[in-house]
């Protein structure tokens, strides 16, 4: 039986080598405007990562600009009064600045050819715009220096430089400082692909819209299918979901079809187990998948691979049917290196917290279980059978009770994760 970590090195050894980061290859490409990006990209659902480098086709900024509102001026004019000349709003090319003079400016105008600095316009008897623009001449302060609020062309960035490189994550800043160099396209890695298959014959036709027909057995509604594609959505990964029978034969033809060419990974929640309709275990350990305990609660039965799949060989991670089995664990084994693909960190915020509560565990495995936290202090939400996914949607913490420990007592400290 395996622990833990080293099942979770195993899922990153299958998996890490086919994202499409790892894979530099024009079908790993694609083109997005940087617009559509900012309405779309995001920590929730993870970053978007460059596929190639974006330099800068001007500096940053573009040009000498002002640092506030104010008075372009000489330095050289600092404690005499000069005649205001005309003012400077954004987003105009100034005529230069005449001797003597000092040129009303706004924040991030451009500084007119001939003046070398900027004072503000709460320094001058009128204190603040409009009422200092009806000034005939104004007093540069004694102590002006060159260069003084004056924010010079490439400070930022010269142009050419890199304003980021491939494999960077796309965040917010990086997003902002691409726009303002006036970059409209960039290229992308490639989201990774998932096929979420959810085996096992009760399960309903979502797409039917029809109640459950209870003559049929069909009485269970896709709770792991729906639940896994959210869960990988947070980190960035693009799903297909796929419900089929307790049938090897047409297991294997519907993955067949709905893998084709477009999965980078598949992922199966059921038919793992010592059942006699393990159907992921009949159609696909001949083909190399590996069943594999660890020593988890919930998340025990694991089972991962590489297997041929329409014609190609695609890595399998298979989970156990139960859903909070499911959802454990995908944050323990596959939501880490998804998570690092994507630009996220690939560990939940974690602390260690006085256990609230009394509560068992399995010796020899490590129990993961579901809390919230109130006052510091860590309550378990419902107990640890894995079926209790109303209890897994209440828990805001999954709380760990390491492996060697069959009793935790109120004020233990446990490992906790934040989970939302």
């Amino acid at each position: 039986m395996r622990t833990i970590g080293q099942h979770r090195d195993a899922v990153r050894a299958l998996v890490e080598p086919v994202l499409p980061g790892a894979v530099p290859s024009p079908a790993a490409v694609e083109s997005s405007s940087v617009v559509a990006l900012a309405a779309s990209s995001g920590a929730g659902h993870g970053y978007r990562v460059l596929a190639t480098t974006v330099t800068a086709p001007t500096p940053l900024p573009a040009f000498d600009n002002s640092q506030m509102d104010g008075f372009a001026v000489r330095a050289a004019d600092a404690g005499t009064s000069v005649r205001v000349a005309a003012p400077i709003p954004a987003g105009v090319v100034p005529p230069p600045l005449e001797p003597g003079t000092a040129a009303p400016i706004m924040t991030g105008a451009r500084i007119p050819d001939g003046a070398d600095a900027v004072f503000p316009v709460e320094s001058t008897p009128a204190g603040a715009f409009p009422a200092a623009l009806d000034a005939d001449v104004v007093p540069v302060p004694d102590d002006l220096a060159p260069g003084t609020f004056v924010r010079v062309a490439g400070s930022d960035l010269a142009g050419g430089e890199p304003i980021a490189s491939a494999g960077r994550p796309l965040t917010p800043a990086v997003l902002g400082a691409i726009a303002g160099a006036g970059v409209t396209t960039v290229d992308l890695v490639r989201r990774p692909r998932v096929l979420v298959v959810s085996t096992g014959s009760e399960l309903l036709d979502d797409a039917a819209g029809s109640a459950p027909d209870l003559e049929a057995g069909a009485v269970i509604g896709d709770a792991n299918g729906v639940a896994l594609s959210a869960a990988l959505a947070e980190v960035g990964a693009e799903t297909r979901r796929v419900r089929v029978p307790d049938d090897p034969e047409r297991f294997t033809g519907a993955l067949d079809d709905a893998v084709g060419d477009w999965a980078d990974l598949v992922l199966t929640t059921g038919g793992i187990s010592a059942g006699a309709y393990e159907v992921v275990r009949q159609a696909l350990e001949p083909r190399g998948l590996a069943v594999t305990p660890v020593a988890m609660q919930p998340g025990g039965p694991q089972a991962l691979g590489t297997v041929p799949i329409a014609g190609r060989p695609v890595p399998v991670v298979a989970f156990p049917g139960n859903p909070v089995s499911a959802l454990v664990s995908f944050e323990v084994f596959l939501r880490p290196v998804l998570a690092r693909a994507a630009g996220l960190p690939d560990v939940r915020p974690t602390v260690e917290l006085p256990a609230a509560d009394p509560a068992t565990s399995p010796a020899g495995k490590h129990q993961v279980r579901r809390g919230t936290v109130v006052d510091g202090r860590v309550h378990f939400v419902g107990g640890p059978s894995s079926h209790l996914l109303w209890h897994y949607a209440e828990a805001t913490h999954l709380v760990h009770v390491p492996v060697g420990t069959s009793a935790v007592e109120a004020g233990d400290p446990l490992t906790v994760w934040s989970i939302r």
